[in-house]
């Protein structure tokens, strides 16, 4: 069954993306892997074609969630025809080898028992730790929910076509993962965490490490806020006012 279309927003990951996209093509069902090639400076987007991927391309870098929803709107154009619309599987381009063990997100969906899953790494690799993201996150699905997720930030989903696009438009930058759960769960989607051993690069300590660190937090931060009842109701407030 041909039902499975994975979608890899890429950005500067000439030197995995190739890996990952002959890895995530091995994963049964499915028969069309996506890069969105995010504004790379490097080869990204040649490597990933000569892997076997269908590339879209962003002159400039957009955030993750543009390119999230640019690899969906492919895969739509590509299901035009199809009776059923193919489940969207995103995986992150610095998996490598590993994409190959994302089969278990795939299962729940395929089966009807969720609307998305999101992967939870069996094992971690942890470089410097962003810790204190992920606890914002993951304290600010809980309150607007009540759902504990153990890997709030995980990148690695799968969901139905449905549930998509119920959730556009999608938050900006590295706010997306977080608002996209709170989005499904308020909407009543199913949303499940799948255990699978999958492992990406980790993360450095070094200055740019921490600016990205910095970014995540602005982002998770501002996509919270945008879905806290009262901080909404004071940007619509203000939104209506003639300036």
């Amino acid at each position: 069954m041909q039902d499975v279309a994975v979608i890899i927003p890429a950005k500067d990951e000439g030197d995995r993306i190739a890996a990952t996209v002959k890895a995530a093509l091995e994963l049964p069902g499915a028969d069309l892997v996506v890069v969105v090639d995010d504004g790379s400076a490097d080869r990204t987007g040649r490597v990933a074609a000569d892997a076997g991927a269908r590339v879209v391309r962003h002159g400039r870098n957009r955030g993750k969630g543009a390119a999230m929803e640019s690899g969906a709107e492919a895969v739509r154009l590509l299901d035009e025809g199809r009776e059923r619309p193919r489940h969207l599987l995103f995986l992150d381009a610095d998996l490598a080898e590993t994409a190959r063990d994302a089969a278990p997100l795939v299962e729940p969906v395929r089966a009807g028992q969720a609307d998305m899953t999101i992967a939870a790494f069996a094992s971690t690799v942890k470089l410097g730790g962003h810790g204190f993201v992920v606890r914002l996150s993951r304290d600010g699905i809980r309150r607007a929910t009540g759902w504990e997720a153990t890997q709030p930030l995980n990148g690695q989903r799968c969901l139905t076509r449905t549930a998509f696009d119920a959730a556009l438009p999608l938050a900006a930058g590295f706010g997306v993962e977080t608002a996209l759960t709170i989005d499904l769960l308020r909407k009543g989607f199913r949303v499940t965490e799948v255990e699978v051993p999958l492992a990406h690069r980790a993360t450095g300590t070094d200055w740019h490490a921490q600016v990205h660190r910095a970014r995540q937090f602005r982002d998770v931060a501002r996509a919270l806020a945008l879905r806290e009842p009262a901080v909404a109701a004071r940007l619509g407030r203000f939104r209506g006012r003639r300036l």
